[in-house]
């Protein structure tokens, strides 16, 4: 039998917390990314993976959008980031991460990286 990994019930009730008290910037990118606006691409918010939830899933890319506020740098959270990182891409998920102040500052930018990412025709 194939180990469930998206989504685990366990993790239900905190996966909706964190979509209904999302951050400005995740809610900021949201906007862009729902409905398949992206080139198509179907993502998902506050998604778990394992025992982690990720900020946006492009399941059609296994692409991981992770956007990072104040509390990711100090010490303790990089390195956390940084096993999740290695844990996340061991399982073949491609994840890239922005500063809350670049979606804000630089969308479309932050757009082009993303859409860059993806590896197949919508």
């Amino acid at each position: 039998m194939k180990k469930q990994i998206h989504n685990r019930k366990e993790m239900e009730v905190y996966r909706k917390h964190l979509r209904n008290h999302n951050t400005s910037a995740e809610a900021f990118l949201w906007n862009y990314l729902k409905g398949s606006k992206l080139d198509g691409r179907k993502f998902r918010r506050q998604h778990s993976i394992n025992h982690y939830i990720v900020d946006f899933y492009c399941p059609s890319e296994k692409l991981i959008i992770e956007l990072d506020g104040q509390v990711h740098f100090n010490s303790n959270a990089e390195e956390y980031d940084r096993k999740r990182e290695k844990d996340l891409e061991e399982l073949g998920f491609t994840i890239i991460r922005f500063e809350n102040k670049m979606v804000f500052d630089f969308l479309p930018s932050v757009l082009k990286d993303i859409k860059d990412h993806f590896k197949k025709e919508p």
